[in-house]
């Protein structure tokens, strides 16, 4: 993680959990967001600071919906 490339901190993704399941995250670095595959939503970045609120997170199935 530098100033030109937005992101995060291994080493907080390595602590971070899903506030739902409890279970592990995948960064998406092309979307920032981290991905609860177990809860099926996906936690915004911004401005490299983490979203951890179920609120605020994007349900996955909206990728899958055809327009």
């Amino acid at each position: 993680m530098n100033e030109r490339t937005p992101g995060i901190d291994p080493k907080l993704l390595e602590i971070l959990v899903c506030p739902v399941t409890k279970g592990p995250l995948r960064y998406d670095a092309a979307r920032q967001e981290l991905i609860s595959e177990k809860a099926g939503l996906a936690y915004p970045i911004r401005d490299g600071i983490p979203i951890m609120l179920p609120d605020e997170a994007r349900p996955l199935e909206q990728e899958t919906q055809a327009p």
